[in-house]
């Protein structure tokens, strides 16, 4: 679908009681990118996947960067809030008003996922970032209400230092976050390990029923 300001897929779950996931893909994805990885996260869950709006190379983005871990710091920002009215539509669009929503995104989704936990974390129950690094240092951390946030990172990421990811998790948890870090043996890229941790992880949380 191509209304709300993007490009997405809705899909319906056989389990209305669990979160919805918003699902948020790396440079080059599109909305169809991370579904199966959703689906294994939390099987049965609805799902919510965008494309970016931005284009580099050909490639979909959800913002612009300068280079390589230079992110275009005001188009950050109106791609947040861009992000936050989506979530606020679907939310009508699809009758999800009280349903929980958990963001999974991988590198550059994940940067845009923590950029709106940063600036409106009303709109997030919980996060699941896969190679996430700090997408700007805010003057003041606002009041996170203590949303849940699984950070996974890459010990030998070529993209993201180790320290980037504990910068991270620190800001998170001045705003009174709840973080938890996996570390991935690998670099940049997703392994099994990083899905596994992520699937236990969502499985610990109060929100999500039993099965």
């Amino acid at each position: 679908m191509t209304d709300l300001g993007f490009v997405h897929r809705f899909l319906q779950g056989r389990d209305n009681e669990s979160p919805v996931l918003l699902l948020l893909h790396g440079t080059g994805g599109d909305e169809n990118d991370l579904i199966p990885l959703g689906r294994e996260l939390l099987p049965g869950a609805r799902i919510l996947s965008l494309r970016g709006n931005v284009l580099e190379n050909g490639r979909p983005r959800f913002f612009r960067r300068l280079a390589e871990g230079v992110f275009d710091l005001e188009d950050l920002k109106r791609r947040t809030d861009e992000l936050a009215r989506f979530v606020e539509s679907a939310r009508r669009q699809y009758r999800l008003e009280e349903s929980r929503l958990i963001a999974i995104g991988y590198s550059n989704g994940a940067n845009i996922a923590a950029s709106l936990i940063l600036r409106c974390p009303q709109h997030l129950s919980a996060a699941v970032l896969f190679r996430a690094m700090v997408p700007f240092t805010p003057d003041a951390v606002l009041d996170l209400g203590g949303i849940p946030i699984f950070l996974s990172a890459g010990k030998s990421d070529s993209i993201i230092p180790a320290e980037n990811t504990r910068r991270l998790s620190d800001i998170f948890e001045t705003g009174g976050a709840r973080v938890s870090i996996h570390w991935h043996n690998g670099g940049h890229e997703l392994g099994p390990d990083d899905v596994d941790a992520a699937r236990q992880w969502i499985a610990q949380q109060s929100f999500v029923p039993d099965r």
